[in-house]
């Protein structure tokens, strides 16, 4: 089997494995019962509920089959995810969107550069589904810094935020990595063993052991608008927006929640 299948399917294993500790019998419809030996449901319940035989669901958590997208959609029920939960496990079981155009590393059309220029006192970054970063505006530099002084493979937007800790108080870093980071997770999970995303986790580890729990968390989400307070700025709220004319890019915008934004 190819190997970049094999890991694929290892990743959509250990996504139902990680909701299946989340689902307690009674979200489930099921009695309590007696004391169980771990949290969440059972896996005979879990194949039980979705119609589906236990050997072969135990064989779809270890990764060792195909599965389709009828039983995909079961299980994801029987496991109320998300809908971001839901759409990545059909991801990583091959149900993916049409495909999109080729995109090459590291290139940004340069309509997309005019529009972040184009707002002078909104800092924004273009951003790759890795959230490493490719392109900034002025208003950017001006309030955080310029990426261009930063080492090459430091230049994502997690490691630089998790390491802004004078300028993102504890209260506020927490909802907005945390965020950030599920949404990554969505966004690289199709190609769990590039070398980038490891690399990108591995510094996260190493730059923050004191969060470790945030870099093992399997949870994905879309990233929604999050406010938080900046050091020096005033409360911002961080967006996440994805430019229609170039497909696998999205701009980070932050933008002042209430007095106007201090550069």
């Amino acid at each position: 089997m190819d190997t970049d299948v094999t890991a694929v399917r290892r990743e959509l294993g250990a996504h139902l494995r990680a909701h299946r500790a989340l689902i307690g019998p009674e979200q489930a419809g099921l009695p309590a019962g007696g004391r169980r030996r771990a949290a969440g449901l059972r896996r005979e319940e879990v194949a039980a509920l979705a119609g589906v035989s236990v050997a072969w669901y135990t064989w779809l958590e270890q990764g060792r089959v195909a599965v389709s997208r009828q039983v995909v959609d079961a299980v994801c029920r029987v496991l109320r995810m998300s809908p971001a939960a839901h759409r990545h496990a059909l991801e990583l079981a091959g149900f993916r969107s049409p495909a999109l155009p080729e995109v090459v590393d590291g290139v940004v059309r340069p309509e997309t550069r005019a529009l972040i220029d184009g707002w002078p006192d909104s800092p924004a970054l273009v951003l790759d589904d890795r959230l490493d970063l490719l392109a900034w505006n002025a208003a950017h530099r001006r309030l955080w810094g310029d990426p261009a002084a930063l080492p090459a493979e430091r230049r994502n937007l997690l490691l630089f935020l998790a390491a802004a800790r004078d300028r993102l108080p504890p209260e506020g870093a927490e909802p907005l990595l945390r965020g950030l980071y599920q949404h990554f997770r969505a966004s690289t999970g199709h190609d769990p063993e590039h070398p980038r995303t490891a690399e990108i986790v591995r510094l996260l580890t190493a730059g923050r052991p004191d969060v470790a729990a945030w870099w093992q968390c399997r949870a994905v989400t879309d990233f929604p608008p999050t406010t938080v307070t900046v050091t020096g700025a005033g409360r911002l709220t961080f967006t996440l927006l994805r430019p229609v004319a170039d497909p696998g890019r999205q701009l980070l915008v932050q933008t002042p929640s209430g007095a106007p934004l201090r550069t």
